[in-house]
């Protein structure tokens, strides 16, 4: 096993995309150290930090000599590397397969589909915000989400793997990283 010497995430807590490699970590009881690195804490653009990742963007793993960035890559490395054949990342080619569709369609379709809401109710100021746009954004996302609900509505989902499912929401809070408990739980209040 790792220990938190071996694994650094470089990313802040509060990123969707270090968040699910925090939550990957958690559910492959791997200990790590989160280095801050983006937005109000930079880094992302000195050239040691550029140096490992050419995107400056977040989250990039460093494995002892081995430096890695994307999230989805991130996760596939380390189920790969220390999880081998689980609920997570199956060894089953279908099951996999199944896994790595529902990966890239966070890339691919949530995030393109939610920014525009997340840029215009979070970071836009209220008397800015253009709610016709909004209401489109929202009603893109809306047709989005019907697509994992008719999924989620009809897969066979084990007791064990909705169990490992309800708890590996709230891995952020939990698990071996540096940063204290507390300061974790207070990072991921929504």
């Amino acid at each position: 096993m790792p220990t938190a010497k071996q694994l650094t995430i470089w990313g802040r807590i509060n990123s969707v995309n270090v968040q699910k490699v925090l939550w990957c970590l958690a559910e492959l009881d791997l200990g790590y150290e989160r280095i801050d690195a983006g937005m109000q804490f930079g880094r992302n653009n000195e050239a040691d930090y550029l140096a490992m990742n050419p995107n400056g963007r977040i989250p990039t793993l460093v494995d002892g000599d081995f430096v890695l960035w994307e999230s989805n890559a991130i996760m596939r490395y380390l189920c790969l590397a220390y999880g081998r054949d689980t609920l997570l990342y199956p060894a089953q080619p279908r099951h996999r397969a199944a896994i790595e569709r529902w990966l890239d369609w966070t890339l691919s379709t949530v995030q393109p589909t939610e920014r525009p809401l997340f840029w215009g109710l979070v970071r836009t100021p209220p008397e800015e915000r253009d709610m016709i746009a909004l209401q489109k954004a929202a009603d893109d996302a809306a047709t989005m989400w019907r697509v994992l609900d008719a999924h989620l509505a009809t897969a066979a989902m084990s007791k064990r793997r909705a169990s490992r499912w309800q708890t590996s929401r709230s891995a952020p809070t939990r698990g071996a990283g540096s940063e204290s408990k507390a300061s974790r739980s207070r990072s991921c209040r929504t």
